[in-house]
């Protein structure tokens, strides 16, 4: 009796922990996963903004790095002489500004004295005017005295000769007012000429902006010598050396950003249907078998490339043969986001994970602890 009830207590255990044992191989047979994961993370490409030799050097090839730490030094020499030079433009460009505006005063001042010329010349001529209509005046007369002997033939020669010297000297004062008028106009004209040369007032003046822009692009230039890490993250596949030549807008290192890390699910295309954004999911990487992570679906992928179609040989589409009975499924990314990351844990992008993503509202609460997944799954 005592062997039969033995038996029967290990029959039972055995088959909770083969219940158990089913009910876990259940949940990873009814919640879409996958072994095809990968880990991903946001690369930086570290790319200078001015071409030089690299004098400085101070990472070396998978380093972690904080942001704003120096990473290597281009030759600044060049770019320091290009700062100097912009400067002294900039001190040129003020010494010629200051001249072109004393410069617009004196042509304002000449223009001023022009005015005050023809307004002269105006008053002359109607002086001048005057003095004809009165010699004239008394000519008239005189010719009219002289046969009635009232006026000596002399006297009318002397009046004649008064009206004839008038109107000369109106006529000369006209001229003069004419001459005055295109003098003011030139005037003017260099003015506004010395005006449009000088520029706006202040700050506003176009050649101290374009002297003070030049001066500011030098800075950045020296500034960008130094090119330092945007991001915390590590330098990976560095192959740069000092002495080699840094060339702008091209890239010269990686930089993994540490703050970026996701896992990239690729799934079956008949698996993802039920999947939704926020679903809690397991990550089981290759690397850490037995310590799984938990994580969030953020997003699914809505496109993937087509490779039938595709451009090939003579710019004829390109097909892959397939078998009729044969229907190969598409794998479909799912985005997932990871939520706690032990220390123990070393995440490096391109890693092989395991995903699984725990579907209704049952696996989106979270209170249940994340279990590896299954060595015969992952």
């Amino acid at each position: 009796m005592t062997g039969t009830r033995k038996l029967l207590l290990t029959s039972m255990v055995l088959l909770l922990a083969l219940g158990v044992l089913v009910t876990k191989y259940w949940s990873y047979v009814i919640n879409p996963w996958t072994r095809d994961g990968q880990v991903r993370a946001q690369v930086i490409q570290i790319t200078p903004r001015v071409t030089g030799p690299i004098v400085k050097l101070t990472v070396s090839d998978n380093q972690f790095v904080t942001a704003g730490e120096l990473l290597f030094q281009i030759d600044p020499r060049t770019f320091a002489t290009s700062l100097m030079l912009a400067r002294a433009e900039l001190d040129k460009s003020r010494d010629d500004i200051e001249a072109l505006g004393k410069q617009v005063e004196a042509s304002l001042a000449i223009k001023e004295l022009r005015i005050t010329a023809v307004e002269q010349s105006s008053i002359v001529i109607e002086e001048n005017k005057a003095r004809v209509r009165e010699t004239k005046a008394q000519f008239k007369r005189a010719k009219e005295l002289v046969p009635k002997g009232a006026m000596s033939q002399r006297a009318l020669e002397a009046a004649q000769a008064n009206y004839e010297v008038a109107q000369a000297k109106s006529d000369e004062a006209k001229a003069n007012v004419l001459e005055a008028l295109a003098a003011a106009k030139q005037a003017e004209a260099d003015l506004a000429k010395d005006q449009a040369n000088l520029g706006a007032h202040g700050e506003l003046n176009p050649r101290l902006r374009s002297s003070q822009a030049k001066v500011r692009e030098a800075e950045l230039n020296l500034e960008f010598t130094q090119v330092r890490a945007p991001v915390d993250g590590y330098v990976t596949n560095l192959n740069l050396r000092v002495g080699s030549q840094a060339i702008a807008d091209q890239a010269a290192l990686a930089l993994i950003d540490i703050n970026s890390f996701w896992v990239h699910g690729f799934f079956r295309e008949n698996y993802i249907e039920p999947i939704r954004a926020g679903d809690r999911a397991v990550v089981t990487l290759m690397t850490y078998p037995d310590t799984p992570l938990e994580g969030r679906v953020e997003s699914l992928g809505w496109g993937i490339a087509q490779d039938d179609g595709s451009v090939g040989d003579k710019l004829l589409p390109s097909i892959s043969p397939t078998f009729e009975w044969i229907r190969l499924a598409q794998r479909v990314p799912v985005r997932v986001r990871l939520l706690t990351v032990p220390d123990t844990i070393k995440l490096r992008v391109g890693t092989t994970a395991s995903v699984m993503v725990m579907t209704g509202a049952s696996g989106n609460d979270g209170t249940d602890p994340v279990v590896a997944a299954p060595r015969a799954l992952q």
